[in-house]
């Protein structure tokens, strides 16, 4: 074998799930260009090239994990068995999802078989998770992370999309299970933050994650109920704010945390919450919440800019896709 394969299969090795989530975030970043663009009169330039490059994210890092499988499956399942990294697996489901809610207006018949091919995956692997986590095996505080979202997240992903294309009782059965999952855990990972050991380094910027369950399940309900604004949607979309505003405080915190790419989660709970403001301004005529959304953009624009060009970097210095 040639020191050049010898050199790379170790990286291929250890190509983490992780990188999904920066698929989930080049997908929220799409969808929220495309709400900015409507609610400024823009073209649809920006939002169909994120478009580009989230289905192009997606197609290169699924090859990349099919070969992991293929060459490496032991690495494979060893990801899987890991208590942290097992909630990071629906993040593909998720995508599927949100790339059919970003192609559901211009291709409705493709963004349907994309979205019964991310659902049907997402309860797949939503079971999985969920049957992992239970009797299995002990699971100790610390294996506790905001990250355990993910898969309640890709529940209330399901009606945004599913709704307008028809799959309106899929679309309540996702969102009844999301919301279910949300609050139990929210109430164990609370039960972790506060009273177990801090969360590592790593893993920091994962309570980030906390914003995207309520902003999300906002936009999935506004979908649900033909787009009014109840008490449910308000004590929703101000539950993103809440979340929010504790990142925020726990964000200097963050400044001495080296790269990885859990940092992406800083992604897609941002564009969440921008979407869902962008929306809540259209169906109240908030002229607060509109200019709250365009600053939660520019903030998103600085997020990902940021993130590309670190995840790039750590690639070209082999920062990323090393053991653990």
């Amino acid at each position: 074998m040639s020191e050049t394969a010898t050199a790379i299969e170790p990286r291929l090795a250890h190509f983490p799930v992780t990188f999904f989530a920066a698929v989930m975030g080049l997908a929220g970043l799409t969808l929220a260009t495309d709400v900015v663009e409507q609610a400024w009169g823009l073209p649809a330039l920006l939002s169909w090239l994120f478009l580009a490059a989230t289905i192009l994210a997606f197609g290169a890092i699924s090859s990349v994990m099919i070969a992991k499988y293929r060459r490496y499956k032991a690495h494979f399942i060893a990801e899987w068995m890991h208590p942290v990294k097992k909630a990071f697996f629906p993040a593909i489901s998720i995508s599927l999802l949100l790339i059919a809610t970003a192609l559901a207006p211009a291709a409705p018949g493709l963004a349907r078989l994309v979205w019964g091919s991310g659902a049907a995956l997402q309860a797949v692997l939503m079971l999985a998770v969920v049957s992992g986590w239970i009797g299995h095996r002990p699971f100790q505080p610390m294996h506790i992370s905001p990250a355990w979202f993910i898969p309640a997240v890709g529940n209330v992903v399901a009606p945004v999309a599913g709704v307008g294309l028809g799959f309106v009782e899929l679309s309540w059965l996702f969102f009844s299970a999301g919301i279910l999952f949300w609050v139990v855990l929210l109430t164990l990972v609370m039960n972790r933050l506060i009273f177990h050991d801090p969360l590592p380094g790593k893993l920091l910027p994962t309570l980030t994650i906390l914003i995207a369950p309520p902003a999300v399940s906002f936009l999935a309900w506004i979908q649900l109920n033909g787009g009014q604004v109840d008490a449910l949607a308000r004590i929703l979309v101000n539950l993103g704010y809440v979340f929010a505003a504790i990142v925020v405080v726990q964000s200097w915190k963050f400044r001495v945390i080296p790269f990885a790419m859990s940092w992406w989660a800083l992604s897609f709970p941002t564009a969440a919450l921008t979407i869902a403001t962008f929306r809540y301004a259209a169906l109240t005529g908030s002229g607060f919440h509109a200019i709250l959304g365009g600053l939660l953009y520019l903030v998103l624009l600085m997020i990902m800019a940021a993130l590309i060009a670190r995840t790039l970097l750590a690639i070209r210095r082999n920062e990323i896709c090393v053991p653990e």
